[in-house]
């Protein structure tokens, strides 16, 4: 489950501020000492500003303050085949580390609490950790973690 690279959908999934719920994916990015793991939350949400649209890769604008890994909706994301409906970002303000134990605890059954959607293709994994690692908005906590 919460293997690097991993892709999972989780319907609900339940967000830490508590007042959410609902379908979602999920990108493991590093797993740490198999006690939690760095996970970005995909979103169709485009916050991209207009003149510096992408269609796919890595958007850095520093003067902004802003990073962004933009997957487009005709590349097959995963080994076995997998693209996303839409076009989906990842942004880098937005990851977050998660209890391997308390994700176990919310959904223990595979394929009825969450399901393993795919496996990211290694070179669509190793771009978007790049992009995360060498951003300026990405934690400097979290750019250890992906080293």
């Amino acid at each position: 489950m919460l293997k690097e690279g991993n892709i999972l959908y989780f319907d609900p999934f339940y967000f830490k501020n508590g007042n959410t719920a609902k379908p979602k994916y999920f990108v493991v990015l590093k797993n740490i000492d198999n006690n939690s793991i760095l996970a970005s939350l995909p979103t169709s949400k485009d916050s991209i500003p207009e003149k510096e649209e992408i269609k796919n890769g890595c958007v850095e604008l520093p003067n902004i303050n802003f990073n962004c890994f933009v997957i487009s909706n005709n590349i097959e994301v995963t080994n076995c085949g997998k693209m996303f409906d839409v076009q989906t970002h990842l942004y880098g303000h937005q990851l977050d580390v998660y209890e391997n134990e308390k994700l176990k605890e919310l959904y223990p059954i595979q394929d009825t609490d969450y399901f393993i959607w795919g496996k990211m293709k290694v070179e669509i994994y190793t771009d978007l950790i790049n992009c995360l690692k060498n951003s300026g908005t990405v934690k400097q906590k979290h750019k250890r973690i992906l080293e």
